[in-house]
């Protein structure tokens, strides 16, 4: 007897607005050091925000799109990869969930800009060909998330869809300012 598949295939989300479960977040500022405060450049509904603020950091997030971060948060309507002129000499570290097919611009802008951490969620399939640029970065972690998480589009899950029954791997990658050294691979457990 076939089984039923269980997960669910998403068409491609405007702005790759792709949401984390929450304990994607709260697990990583439960396990990892950092200083803040805390800025997420692509903070879509403040996910990683809320984690950072219950975990007792400043939070400062923007977007291309304000989706209701700025009710909670210090927000800024803007797109990180443009010139800013927020005031960068605040930020301590940078956590994201970003859009996927911009992570190696991201990934540079952050680990230019950040004092202290860089942690962003990627796809455990990107590693392989992503080796190129981020060699040359101050990479020091990935952190396997398991079990699996679901990270649907915001729009699914507004309209009531159930989150769950993730196919893809994510990692954390972690990146500390002036990093040089080995990478440590680890697992982050949602229940541990």
């Amino acid at each position: 007897m076939r089984k039923l598949r269980q997960s669910h295939i998403f068409d491609r989300a405007e702005h790759d607005h792709y949401v984390e479960e929450k304990w994607c977040s709260e697990c990583l500022f439960a396990t990892e050091d950092f200083t803040g405060p805390i800025y997420d450049p692509c903070c879509g509904w403040g996910r990683v925000l809320d984690a950072a603020k219950a975990a007792g950091f400043v939070t400062v997030g923007s977007d291309v799109v304000d989706r209701g971060a700025s009710r909670a948060h210090n927000f800024y309507h803007s797109d990180f990869l443009k010139k800013s002129s927020l005031d960068w000499e605040a930020v301590g570290s940078f956590v994201s969930n970003p859009p996927f097919d911009q992570i190696e611009d991201i990934a540079r802008r952050c680990v230019e800009i950040a004092k202290h951490k860089v942690a962003l969620i990627c796809p455990l399939r990107r590693l392989p060909a992503a080796h190129s640029w981020l060699s040359e970065l101050p990479l020091s972690k990935i952190l396997i998330m398991t079990p699996r998480p679901s990270m649907p589009t915001g729009e699914y899950i507004a309209s009531g869809g159930k989150v769950g029954g993730g196919t893809q791997d994510y990692v954390w990658l972690i990146m500390k300012k002036d990093y040089h050294g080995p990478v440590v691979t680890a697992w982050l457990h949602r229940d541990a």
